[in-house]
Formats: C-alpha cells, sequence, structure tokens
C-alpha cells in the first residue's frame, strides 16, 4: 500500500528516461519539421565558437535542411553571431539576441574581474561609449579595436581593453564572417546598429527558465546556471514553481519542467546522429551524464580543442572528422559498436555528408581521429 507521504515523493526520472526526454527537446530523437529560423528560436542558439558548427548542429536536428537555409538568414540579419551564454559565441535569431544578451550581461560584467590587473585606471563607461563609437562608424576588427583604445589608455593591457569593450558591449560579428562557404575575418559592431533596433533591458530570466526547459529540460537549477553562465537562478525557479512539475534524478537532484512537455518511455529507440564540436547538447547541463557515460567523461576534449562527436543509442558514442584531402569520413568509437550499430552510424555519416557536402565523394572508414 502506497503511503500518503510516499505518494507525494516526486517520481524518479532515470539516466534513460532523462536522455530521451532530452533528445526529444534538443530535436535528436527523431529530426525535426521546423524551419532554420525556428530551430534556432526554440533551441535558444547554437554554440559558434567556429563558424560551421550551427551548419552540422541544425544538419543532425532538421527534416531537408541545406546550409543555405542557415546562411541565408545570417546574411539577411535574421539571425547573428554574439557572445551571450558562457562567454561564449552563439548563433542566436535577431529577436533572441537582443533579449539573451542583456539577460547575460551581469556574467559578462563578472567576468572582467579576471582582467582587473590590465584595466588599473581604466574608466570602463568611458570604454563603452568610445568602443560603441568606433564600431558603430564602421566594423571593426578586435586588432583595431585595442589598437584605438590604447590611444586612450596607454599603460592598460591591449587584450584586456578589448575584452572589456566585448563585456560591456553587445558586439556582433558581421558578414560574410559566418556565411556558409564564405571567409572572413571578424569584424564587430554593435548588434542595436547591425540590426536597426535597441535591445531590450535586462529581463526578469522567468521567461528564459521556460524556454531552457522546453529545449534542455527536465533539468535542475544548476543545469540552468551552467548553460546561461549565471548565478542566483532559484528565485525565478521558485516563482515559478507553480506552473512546473518536479522530479528526482537518480542522485536525488530536484528537476523542474513544464507540464506538457514530451517526455519520451526510456526504451524509444535513439537513431545515430553525428554532432559538431561544441554542440549544445553536451555542454548545457552541470551533471551530463544525461549524454555523456561515465567511461567517456572528457574523451572529446583534448586541452582547450573538441572533437566532432557522434551518438549511439542516445548517448556520447565516438568522434569523428572529415579528411578533405583523402576524401574520408573517419569514425572514431570509444566501445565496440555491433554490426547493426556500425551499419546505422555509416547510414547516417553518409546522410550527413549527402547534406553538408553535396557534390563530393566520401569514403567512410572506421579508424583513429584522436592521435
Amino acid at each position: 500500500m502506497t503511503t500518503k507521504a510516499a505518494a507525494s515523493h516526486p517520481p524518479v526520472l532515470d539516466v534513460r528516461a532523462l536522455n530521451r526526454a532530452t533528445l526529444h527537446r534538443q530535436l535528436l530523437l527523431s529530426r525535426s519539421p521546423l524551419p532554420a529560423h525556428a530551430a534556432v528560436e526554440h533551441l535558444l542558439g547554437l554554440q559558434a565558437q567556429n563558424v560551421k558548427p550551427p551548419y552540422y548542429a541544425l544538419a543532425a536536428r532538421l527534416h531537408g535542411f541545406v546550409p543555405e537555409d542557415l546562411s541565408g538568414l545570417m546574411a539577411e540579419r535574421a539571425v547573428v553571431r554574439i557572445v551571450t551564454m558562457r562567454s561564449t559565441i552563439h548563433t542566436h535569431t535577431a529577436a533572441d539576441a537582443l533579449i539573451l544578451r542583456p539577460l547575460v550581461q551581469a556574467a559578462r560584467d563578472r567576468e572582467l574581474g579576471a582582467f582587473r590587473k590590465g584595466l588599473v585606471g581604466v574608466d570602463l563607461d568611458r570604454l563603452a561609449v568610445l568602443a560603441r563609437a568606433l564600431v558603430e562608424a564602421g566594423p571593426r576588427t578586435m586588432k583595431e579595436l585595442r589598437e584605438a583604445l590604447l590611444v586612450e589608455w596607454p599603460d592598460a593591457d591591449p587584450q584586456a581593453l578589448a575584452i572589456a569593450a566585448r563585456c560591456k558591449l553587445p558586439l556582433v560579428q558581421v558578414t560574410p564572417r559566418g556565411l556558409w562557404g564564405r571567409s572572413g575575418q571578424v569584424a564587430l559592431t554593435t548588434v542595436e546598429h547591425w540590426l536597426g533596433r535597441p535591445a531590450e533591458p535586462a529581463p526578469a530570466p522567468d521567461a528564459t527558465v521556460l524556454r531552457y526547459l522546453a529545449a534542455f529540460g527536465p533539468a535542475s537549477v544548476k543545469d540552468m546556471q551552467t548553460w546561461s553562465g549565471l548565478t542566483r537562478l532559484r528565485a525565478a525557479f521558485e516563482r515559478l514553481r507553480p506552473r512546473l512539475v518536479t522530479f528526482h534524478d537518480p542522485n536525488g537532484v530536484e528537476l523542474f519542467d513544464l507540464p506538457d512537455a514530451p517526455r519520451p518511455a526510456a526504451d524509444t529507440p535513439a537513431p545515430p546522429r553525428f554532432l559538431p564540436e561544441f554542440d549544445n547538447l553536451l555542454l548545457s547541463h552541470a551533471d551530463r551524464t544525461r549524454v555523456v557515460p561515465a567511461a567517456h567523461w572528457g574523451r572529446a576534449w583534448r586541452g582547450n580543442v573538441a572533437f566532432r562527436t557522434f551518438l549511439v543509442d542516445g548517448f556520447l558514442a565516438g568522434v569523428w572528422k572529415i579528411d578533405d584531402a583523402d576524401r574520408h569520413l573517419v569514425i572514431e568509437p570509444f566501445g565496440r559498436l555491433t554490426r547493426v550499430q556500425r551499419d546505422e552510424v555509416c547510414e547516417e555519416g553518409a546522410r550527413m555528408l549527402g547534406t553538408m557536402h553535396a557534390g563530393t565523394s566520401y569514403d567512410i572508414r572506421f579508424g583513429t581521429v584522436l592521435s
């Protein structure tokens, strides 16, 4: 007989249940028919330290995606590349760039503390005014920004001056940087100038909490803090508690979720997926065991270098690379794959190549990536 006290305890979601729910929210359990703009909006942006990862991220998630879909949005300024969460570059919709950058501004201000020795005597408010005038007069490279600010503060550390400008101002990378098949150095202007409209005032985090859960949930307070780089989000979750449902993970951590959000059965099939380096799926929770088995922790990274990864049965299973010189897709599993799994991985690899490298023939082989 179930006691009243036991019945009041939130249910426990095991690792596979969390995996399937997260994959569904991330559009990785089955490909979505969403257009690229709607997908970028739903996912709250795409990690984009490098130019190509957002394209591969959408190729893994969307039915019928071609790189020109995202590149066209960037050319039209419907999406932009801007530093937001975790002080890293993300590809966001224009509307989200104007909302999310003010939301995480406190974290960008906190980041400046690491550079205070190089900014002695620098008036940061004046620096922001001068830097804004510089980049809005014409896009500037970081080198040009450093040199211009050194005229005003010759004794400051040049790198710290440029980083201060990036932290104080919502700077976007202007095109052609970020366009598919194009090259361009990083040149910066403000998001307001690039889009021709003002940013939103810093919002309360509540609406973003709900969107985070829709894209990454079920999740803990600490998970969202890891994703956003913000602190002290507990109060927002508590305000929203009456509108949410709660669970526990296997370690007893409280997880929040939207009542009507999909939570597929733990045995729902999860097909292989090829992900880019720095994919959102691997970086947006404090506890990554819902995607990364303990035995594989740290194997997708070497120093500051992240490798492209692939999933088997919904979990991190290995890394991959494209050898353009020899026209090979090289796949390195972390463990033994069954014959069926190898065939499915090869099939997904061929699909990815057809999407991202149409017109070019590649062989697929299992080999060594991490040498």
